[in-house]
């Protein structure tokens, strides 16, 4: 009776390692036009920088093993894998298909291993596998008709009505409009006929009030195709404003004087573009609470960039350039002059203003306290704003969440005193400021710095106004 069972037992295991599929190596080459390596840098614990191994795999789930430093990010069929530099080898495991072993070498990767710094393609091959089921029709019936549609994380614009094909099983899906609240739900697809949803949208509060308004103006019970805008503001010099529905807040920053670089408690992170420490005085201004939103970003441009969507969480994917246009529609809309913070302007508030304790990130000297960063998001994207403490001022996420473009143009320090500095009258790079959801905590501090081409975007890149008194 033994014997049979053991039998059994071996004859099920040859099925299962016969039955099992092997992954392949298409290619592994390096990208040199990549500097995704440099802009995401990650370090070993020499603290030396690490290649990065983008791995091509259309299959989640995916466990790599070898010199990999930190967590593994999936980013929509790509994994991003850092490793030593001089590794030569990688082992992936997948729980559908068997243990795959990569010799770099084997793909024309030099003997000495990867490099530090630099970006590498890993392109593997799926087997063919017995056809998948067939996609079945969803059709969303919406309202009001200008709302966007995600599904799976994916954004779709139709009219009041979305016909889409997609695979079987369940899908997540979520409306945004402006003014309105957002739905969210999730439908299970089984084949066959044709499925559909109806949902309508219920408008936020202020929309509904403005709404009220304009009935009781004469205007019929119909809203004018004119944005909305409200401003209201308190004792502490605070302005609240409501466009279409969405609110934001603008905070009062007395001016005064500070030092600004790397001050002491910056310790040996201190980098050498934050030196010589030199005074700056400012004059008063208002600074957003928070990172613009992407419900705010909607409101005025009426579509929404961000890869992370939520209508809470920051707009990111957007430019200096796309951020001007923005600027210059809000102005239009409010009749009010916003722009973008100077980077004495952000380093001050970030400090606190007058009210600074000193902290080495925005409101605490440990970066947890206030920032999302690489250590507790684990590479996985933006956060809703308003969800880390803030600093002295009331302000949010000036450390981590997604960095936010400054208006000056990138230039070494000088040991002179400032007054009201706007940087360089021309360059060829813009400053950003404060750390995001991707970078290491020493990136986050209130006084490091970094500089990006006006029309880079990336899915970590956002921004914070400046109101000008």
């Amino acid at each position: 009776m033994a014997r049979n069972i053991l039998f059994i037992l071996v004859a099920l295991v040859s099925i299962q390692i016969t039955n099992a599929q092997e992954l392949k190596v298409k290619q592994m080459t390096v990208d040199a036009n990549d500097l995704s390596a440099r802009s995401f840098e990650r370090k070993d614990l020499n603290d030396n920088p690490c290649a990065l191994i983008k791995v091509q795999l259309a299959a989640e789930g995916a466990g790599f093993e070898g010199n990999v430093v930190g967590d593994v990010a999936y980013k929509t069929g790509e994994y991003w894998v850092y490793m030593t530099e001089g590794t030569r080898e990688l082992r992936i495991k997948h729980p559908k298909y068997l243990p795959l072993h990569v010799n770099f070498a084997d793909h024309g990767i030099k003997r000495s291993g990867v490099k530090g710094k630099q970006t590498y393609t890993l392109t593997l091959m799926i087997p063919q596998t017995a056809a998948a089921a067939a996609p079945q029709q969803l059709n969303i019936n919406y309202t009001p008709a200008n709302a966007m549609v995600l599904i799976d994380s994916k954004p779709y614009q139709a009219n009041g009505r979305l016909e889409v094909l997609l695979s079987q099983g369940t899908h997540k899906y979520q409306l945004i409009a402006m003014g309105y609240e957002t739905a969210e739900g999730s439908v299970k697809l089984n084949g066959g006929a044709p499925q559909t949803i109806t949902v309508n949208l219920e408008r936020t509060a202020q929309m509904a009030d403005q709404q009220d308004m304009a009935g009781n103006n004469g205007i019929g019970g119909q809203t004018s195709n004119a944005p909305q805008v409200t401003v209201t503001s308190d004792s502490n010099g605070t302005e609240t404003f409501v466009l279409n529905g969405v609110p934001f807040k603008m905070i009062l920053v007395e001016g005064g004087k500070f030092e600004m670089g790397g001050t002491s408690e910056q310790g040996s992170y201190a980098e050498s573009d934050e030196r010589p420490v030199h005074q700056v005085t400012l004059s008063d201004y208002s600074i957003g609470e928070t990172e613009v939103t992407q419900a705010l970003w909607l409101a005025v441009m009426g579509t929404n960039p961000a890869h992370f969507m939520g209508n809470s969480r920051p707009v990111e994917n957007v430019s200096w350039d796309d951020c001007q246009e923005f600027i210059e529609k809000l102005n239009k809309i409010t009749g009010r002059n916003f722009r973008l913070p100077t980077e004495a302007e952000w380093e001050y508030a970030a400090r606190g203003g007058k009210k600074s304790a000193g902290n080495m990130y925005s409101g605490s000297g440990k970066a947890g306290d206030v920032a999302w960063y690489t250590k507790n998001t684990h590479d996985s994207g933006t956060r809703e704003v308003k969800t880390r403490q803030p600093n002295e001022l009331g302000l949010y996420d000036m450390s981590g969440n997604v960095w936010e473009w400054c208006q000056d143009w990138f230039e070494d320090y000088s040991s002179r005193s400032v007054k009201d500095p706007t940087g360089p009258s021309k360059g060829t790079l813009r400053i950003r400021r404060g750390g995001s959801w991707y970078y290491e905590a020493a990136n986050c501090r209130v006084s490091f710095r970094i500089s990006r081409a006006p029309d880079y975007s990336s899915s970590d890149q956002g921004l914070r106004l400046v109101l000008q008194k």
